[in-house]
């Protein structure tokens, strides 16, 4: 049964280039990677090497701390590549498509060996969920209300009966709650829905599945089959043409790029020479990862974004009038229009907005607006939270409830601060501390 719950507080950002209800087969996509950056306190150790042969849902990564979380490839093929970083950094693990899907004869289970545990997420800290941890609830969030995310319900369309299995499996290590979230963003968020109905203090634990993940959970479990599908929406105000396209995690967005960027001279994301180019985010346009146009999409992630890069000045800065641009603070006249949901009903497009990557000014000394609480659903105070965390203030952190969020969490908080405060990677390299002073 799916639960509902209503959030006042948040913004819809009216970002143009809403994806089209059309869905374009994309799982015949060739390459597909693995990122290990992609999960929170994972420490790789290899388990393939260049030119082996595997199967779909077979290990090709697990973590030196607890060799029962591995990442599986996604596909049957060959590994083609294994991309280092720094200091030797695993950064993606790259395979080609050649056979089949990985099959059982035995109807499998869901267990820490299964090709989809990675898909279990785990509160506080992000990481991949401990199978020796008991979880107060497992959260799966109905509602994407990211920008430009894709309609779960359409998603999901003919994958009912998958769902369900999924649900059922879950169910096997605690309460599931299937939450429809209504509201503005961030109502969908996870830890909104958690902070709603079950906060956590400190020592509990809550695991939390994406929609669509539940379904290939239930795939699992009812065929043996490893594919994780998903739906993801591409769009943008910079996409040529925005749609829907079913892919499979880690996908290369090449074949996506070559059709939706508008410049076909799309730079490698440094060293651009052109006036102007094109910001592909794999992910929220609010907490995703920039990638280039023949990288990999995220193991979580579930929409594309093709915004433009905010690398011009603009004459006069905000001393224009701004008609064009989006204004929280009302800086702009775009600001005193009439509220959008007020507006809708005279308008047969609802309104929208061409935003970039640009700042609109430099980093300045972090200011008390009063402004977060507007967007932060959460029953925290974000200031003094973002304060404890830059001064490393543990205890202080502890009882202003760290626990409960998320980076993702604070995105609306730094979408609107004026003083272009990094907050994200304030709360991440907060909860980093937590997270390894909870392991010593």
């Amino acid at each position: 049964m799916v639960e509902t719950i209503k959030i006042k507080k948040g913004l819809d950002l009216p970002i143009g280039g809403e994806p089209l209800k059309e869905v374009i087969d994309a799982r015949s996509i060739e390459r597909y990677a693995v990122k290990p950056t992609d999960f929170v306190g994972f420490t790789p150790r290899l388990l393939v090497a260049e030119g082996d042969t595997v199967c779909a849902g077979q290990p090709l990564v697990e973590d030196k701390n607890d060799t029962r979380l591995r990442l599986p490839s996604p596909v049957g093929g060959t590994v083609t590549a294994i991309v280092r970083g720094e200091k030797r950094r695993l950064l993606e693990v790259v395979i080609t498509s050649r056979t089949g899907s990985k099959s059982s004869t035995n109807q499998p289970n869901l267990t820490p060996d299964s090709p989809c545990w990675w898909m279990i997420k785990e509160r506080p800290f992000g990481t991949i969920a401990n199978p020796d941890h008991k979880p107060k609830g497992i959260f799966v969030s109905m509602r994407d209300t990211n920008p430009l995310a894709p309609d779960l319900d359409f998603a999901l369309k003919g994958r009912e009966h998958e769902f369900e299995a999924g649900i059922k499996a879950l169910e096997a290590y605690g309460t599931v709650h299937c939450v429809k979230a209504q509201g503005p963003h961030p109502a969908g968020n996870i830890g909104t829905i958690v902070a709603a109905l079950d906060p956590i203090n400190k020592g509990e634990c809550v695991w939390s599945v994406g929609a669509q993940d539940v379904a290939n959970i239930g795939r699992w479990c009812l065929t043996g089959e490893y594919r994780p599908e998903r739906v993801i929406s591409v769009g943008g105000p910079a996409a040529k043409a925005p749609k829907h396209y079913r892919v499979l995690c880690g996908a290369n967005v090449q074949r996506i790029s070559d059709v939706q960027l508008m410049d076909t001279s799309y730079p490698n994301m440094t060293g651009s020479t052109t006036t102007s180019s094109t910001r592909i985010i794999s992910g929220s346009p609010l907490s995703g990862t920039t990638i280039k146009a023949d990288g990999f999409l995220g193991m979580y992630d579930q929409q594309l974004t093709f915004i433009e890069e905010g690398d011009q000045y603009d004459f006069m800065g905000w001393l224009m009038p701004g008609l064009k641009k989006f204004s929280f603070s009302k800086t702009f006249l775009s600001g005193l229009m009439l509220p959008f949901k007020a507006m809708e009903p005279l308008m047969p497009v609802k309104p929208s907005f061409s935003f970039n990557t640009n700042m609109h000014g430099s980093v300045r000394p972090f200011l008390f607006t009063g402004q977060f609480e507007r967007v932060f659903p959460f029953d925290i105070y974000p200031l003094q939270l973002i304060k404890a965390c830059i001064v490393g203030d543990v205890e202080l952190q502890e009882k202003l409830g760290i626990y409960e969020v998320e980076p993702e969490d604070f995105a609306l908080c730094e979408f609107i601060d004026p003083s272009k405060t990094e907050i994200q990677t304030i709360i991440r390299e907060a909860l980093e501390v937590l997270r390894k002073e909870a392991m010593a």
